[in-house]
């Protein structure tokens, strides 16, 4: 057999896969040979196993030499122990059973004379211990915490620290040992002490309700913040100095603990306030190591009760950050200041340049944290200076950046406008830069407004059509201009003043017929963008006065009756036909009324629930033609629908909870049929959805609403009874909120004894998208359940997914608050999928 040397220069020598591989076989069976041979050398069992790890490393098949590393463990001399121990960590792991042998190896070495064979059991078991051997060897551990040896100490502090998190029952054995070690003149004894004081502070956070051990160690803060004291002003030491720095991993390991200590104490805090500013302002930020230190004490200072004074100061060192040259220190400082800016915004916009200068950053991580916190920044007074400089960097943007772009834009001039021509301004200019991202909620908002402001409707088709003339490849462009053309287009053909020394140039009825027919005849044109070009050429037949380009629009319509698409052909046989009505066809396209621009209709989000209430009261107190409108116009406008929302037919499955849904029961899993298409888009035209629903879209839209008298004759089927008001709306409950996506529930009971649950999943997150999102849920043996399938199981940031399950008493009626085991299951930008099992109860 070759040594290891001639073993791994002829791995490296291999010129190919296969003559690598060859190698290693033929050694891995010389090794498993000289195993067999039992031989008592202790040289060659050595070389063995260094040959082991070496296969390791590469990733090959190394179980059977587990038995020889423990044989290394009992010889006597220090290189074979070494060796043996490296071996262990390694090739073992605490799931082994053979890990059971080498309890009473590491019992007698621990209490070795000589020091580093101490060291080395005291660093395998750190490493691999299980609970079984914490249990058996945490005395020893406890009584070296005691030793005289430093050398020892620090190693059976963080022997402890793993003991401690394996079996939390046995930290107290552990707790004055630490205490001891906080006093420690030693600064790698007290090093390891604070990781193991702080490791014990943040277990007992994890637990609510309990501050014992946290209790237990503020008094060593006076000590603590004295020894910090010592290394800032403390002068040259060769011993701890690292570029001009005393010792600047103990710095920060004790600034970390006394932020432990100090979090939500407003004494403790008053106690380290004047040596963290005494720190912040004497530390070198020169060097990465001083602002290592300033970092921590930014982080402590932002996290304790600290005054005002002393929280700029600490935003200011992280604003001098961003104007570092290296690219860590820059992205940190970006990272913090997002969590910092709700905290003190004021500081943070003092450095509103320097933010806005790392959007023209080389790297796209600085790019994407500076987009999020300028995002952040934007408030009444500067949405005017920001929203042009994020225009601007819009303009140049990578493309994943732009669909949060605009929506963010979007909502932060819903938000912020100072006024409403400024607003317009605004999404038009998205429109031309962007138009190919902007989401449906932005489109229908800019609806909303503008037909909600009569003084600039003219203004905006006219930039509208202006802008589509220029360029037809932006959709989102494209799909409002359509919509503001179709409904405003008698004041475009009016022609006036759209900007105050500037006259628009005069617009014929042909040049709109030719434009919106230049644009279903390009490449551009999906069959959206065809629908709203053909519902808008629908309204200008009436509000055209030249025979000749009605006809040329009459004839657009019979070209697209043979139309692949089913609901464009639908569309354009009914507008066909509805020239042979004049006066329906007048009626039916007159101008949409300006919506009521109500809470959950905005960008921002759902409303409160006491506005939420108020919105349905009024509602009801309107007469039966108006509550119709309303109706039409929530799904045109793009607030929620009904809270009869259809449902999906899915597999009814009675699960059952063992012992009162505390112990394992069996799940309901959701109907391989297909999910529920969704809800018709918030842009779809009016006229589209005043003839029905879409082919394959549910329409939340009850089947008695009418329009107008001159409808009825065309829709057969629909009546003019007004609809019911709307019962209130269900509670939100939140039943899960982890990693960015939210699962909320609505339940609504009726009298017969079940109860129908609304499962929403949301997007939280910025710019992660989930996929493969679903639910599964199983109920008490006296309940039964159905479950659908979720209409969404891939959500992008901001949108939403959802689930509809049904409850049922099998005998009587639900108990008062339901009950169930959940399990969510999703994946998150691609990574492995997650399962999370959640039990909930229902407030």
């Amino acid at each position: 057999m070759a040594s290891l040397k001639q073993f791994i220069r002829n791995v490296r020598s291999a010129k190919t896969i296969a003559d690598e591989r060859a190698v290693i076989q033929k050694e891995s069976a010389a090794i498993r040979a000289s195993f067999r041979e039992e031989s008592n050398d202790s040289g060659i069992r050595r070389n063995n196993v260094a040959k082991l790890l070496y296969l390791f490393t590469l990733g090959e098949r190394t179980h059977f030499g587990q038995i020889e590393c423990l044989k290394l463990l009992a010889s006597h001399r220090f290189a074979d122990k070494r060796l043996g121990y490296l071996g262990t960590m390694l090739l073992l792991d605490e799931n082994q059973e053979v890990l059971t042998l080498v309890t009473n190896s590491l019992q007698n070495d621990l209490n070795h004379s000589n020091q580093y064979v101490v060291g080395l059991a005291l660093c395998a078991l750190g490493n691999i211990a299980s609970v079984e051997m914490s249990r058996d060897l945490f005395t020893e551990v406890e009584s070296l915490l005691s030793t005289a040896n430093p050398y020892i100490r620090r190693k059976a502090a963080l022997c402890a620290m793993r003991i401690s998190r394996k079996v939390p029952d046995l930290q107290e054995h552990f707790l004055e040992k630490a205490k001891l070690l906080l006093n420690d003149r030693n600064h790698g004894v007290l090093l390891c002490g604070l990781t193991l004081a702080i490791d014990m502070c943040e277990a007992e956070e994890a637990e609510e309700g309990q501050e014992g051990v946290i209790e237990s160690f503020r008094p060593a803060v006076g000590g603590l913040v004295r020894s910090l004291k010592g290394l800032t002003t403390s002068g040259y030491s060769p011993e701890h100095d690292v570029s001009g720095i005393c010792d600047p991993f103990l710095q920060v390991k004790i600034l970390r603990f006394l932020r432990v200590l100090a979090r939500g104490d407003a004494a403790t805090s008053e106690l380290i306030n004047d040596i963290l500013a005494q720190v912040a302002t004497n530390t070198d930020s020169l060097k990465n190591v001083g602002n290592s230190i300033l970092y921590e004490a930014v982080l402590t200072i932002l996290d304790i009760e600290a005054d005002s004074g002393l929280r700029v100061l600490g935003v200011n060192i992280l604003g001098k950050f961003l104007t570092n040259k290296d690219n860590n220190i820059r992205y940190v400082a970006l990272n913090t200041l997002n969590k910092v800016v709700a905290i003190e915004p004021n500081a943070v916009q003092r450095h509103r340049n320097t933010i806005l200068e790392c959007l023209r950053d080389p790297d796209i991580s600085i790019r994407r944290r500076a987009l999020d916190l300028s995002f952040m920044l934007i408030n009444e007074g500067n949405v005017r200076v920001l929203i042009r400089e994020l225009l601007a960097f819009l303009e140049v943007a990578d493309v994943e950046f732009k669909p949060l772009m605009t929506t963010q834009i979007g909502i932060a001039a819903d938000r912020f406008a100072p006024n409403k021509r400024w607003h317009i301004d605004t999404i038009l200019r998205i429109l031309k830069l962007a138009g190919n991202y902007v989401k449906e909620q932005i489109l229908s908002s800019f609806v909303r407004l503008v037909a909600t402001t009569p003084e600039l409707q003219t203004y905006c088709v006219q930039k509208l059509y202006a802008a589509l003339k220029e360029d037809i490849s932006q959709e989102g462009l494209t799909l409002a201009a359509a919509w503001m053309i179709g409904e405003y287009g008698d004041n475009l053909l009016r022609g006036g003043q759209y900007e105050e020394e500037e006259l628009v140039k005069e617009v014929k009825e042909s040049d709109i017929v030719d434009l919106l027919t230049n644009v279903l005849n390009s490449t551009y044109a999906s069959q959206t963008v065809t629908e709203y070009i053909i519902t808008a050429s629908m309204k200008l037949t009436v509000r055209m006065s030249d025979p000749a380009q009605v006809e040329r629009l009459r004839r657009l319509f019979v070209s697209r009756n043979a139309d692949l698409s089913v609901e464009i052909q639908q569309r354009a046989v009914e507008y066909t036909n509805l020239f042979g009505y004049e006066q329906i066809r007048r009626g039916v396209l007159e101008r949409m009324p300006p919506p009521e621009i109500r809470e959950e209709q905005r960008v921002l989000g759902a409303p409160t629930k006491k506005r939420q209430s108020r919105l349905l009261k009024d509602k009801t107190k309107k007469p039966p033609k108006q509550a119709e409108e309303d109706l039409l116009l929530d799904l045109i406008g793009g607030s929620d629908a009904p809270a009869t929302s259809p449902t999906v037919n899915g597999s009814q499955n009675t699960a059952s909870l063992l012992g009162d849904i505390l112990g394992d029961g069996g799940l309901s899993t959701p109907s391989p049929q297909p999910a529920s298409k969704p809800a018709a888009s918030v842009n779809t035209s009016a006229i589209m959805d005043l003839f029905g629903p879409n082919g394959n879209i549910p329409s939340p839209v009850p089947a008695q609403s009418a329009v107008s008298s001159g409808s009825m004759d065309l829709l057969a089927g629909l009546g003019g009874a007004a609809p019911a008001p709307s019962p209130p709306a269900p509670a939100v409950h939140t039943a899960y909120n982890k990693d960015g996506l939210t699962l909320t529930f609505q339940i609504q009971r009726n009298g017969g004894g079940d109860a129908q649950i609304q499962a929403r999943f949301r997007n939280n997150s910025n710019f992660d998208s989930f996929s493969n999102v679903g639910l599964q849920a199983a109920v008490p043996k006296s309940q039964r359940l159905q479950l659908s399938a979720i209409n969404k199981p891939d959500l992008n940031a901001g949108e939403e997914g959802t689930q509809i399950l049904k409850v049922a008493a099998l005998n009587g009626t639900l108990p008062p608050r339901l009950r169930l085991r959940l399990r969510i299951t999703f994946s998150k930008a691609g990574t492995a999928p997650v399962t999370e099992q959640v039990d909930w109860s229902e407030p």
